[in-house]
């Protein structure tokens, strides 16, 4: 190898030639070293083309930067290996942000409190109560959120039946009234009705 190399030391203008013909770095490309004679020859662009047809420079292969092992430990690491405390270099916070975290959280919650109010589930007034709880750190997960709807949802469906409960109870009472005072007034119409009758007969 060392004497070829020796010999092909005064080449670097072929090998400039070569790189910029064949498009690629000046050490991708080969040079037959049996042919340096008639390599050293050649002193354009030319020249090179037709050396390059003949095969006595050639343009070597990208060599190869292996992933596999990369994607291997990825691959072990997304099953949880590899990540122990010995792994760990910043903070917890630093690892995975609080900030992260909470705008994931929020974006969730805000989402389904959007899609619960264009689907009418509840209306704009409990829309913006959640809202402003949501943002208060009250609800920790999407689950909780959901209980909590429900929850005053039916409350709300509760004491709007008990107001309507009272309501008819309060007319049917009032009904009541009405109809015990029109008895009595009827029943004094009656009495006056005697009262007047009796005197005349006698």
């Amino acid at each position: 190898n060392r004497p070829a190399t020796a010999e092909m030391t005064g080449l670097s203008l072929q090998k400039r030639l070569a790189a910029s013909v064949l498009k690629a770095g000046a050490n991708r490309v080969w040079m037959d070293p049996n042919e340096t004679s008639e390599i050293s020859m050649a002193n354009s662009r030319q020249n090179i083309r037709k050396l390059i047809k003949d095969g006595f420079v050639i343009r070597k292969p990208v060599v190869v930067h292996s992933r596999s092992r990369v994607l291997r430990r990825l691959e072990a690491k997304r099953k949880g290996r590899h990540t122990g405390l010995g792994k760990r270099r910043g903070t917890q916070n630093a690892r995975m942000p609080t900030k992260v975290l909470w705008m994931r959280r929020t974006r969730v919650l805000r989402r389904l409190l959007r899609k619960y109010r264009e689907a009418k589930k509840i209306d704009h007034h409990l829309y913006h109560d959640l809202y402003m709880r949501a943002k208060g750190n009250q609800f920790k997960n999407k689950r909780v959120l959901m209980e909590a709807i429900h929850k005053l949802k039916s409350e709300k469906a509760r004491e709007k039946a008990l107001v309507e409960q009272a309501e008819a109870r309060k007319n049917k009472a009032k009904l009541k009234q009405e109809r015990k005072s029109n008895r009595k007034i009827e029943q004094e119409q009656a009495a006056q009705t005697e009262t007047t009758e009796t005197p005349a007969s006698s």
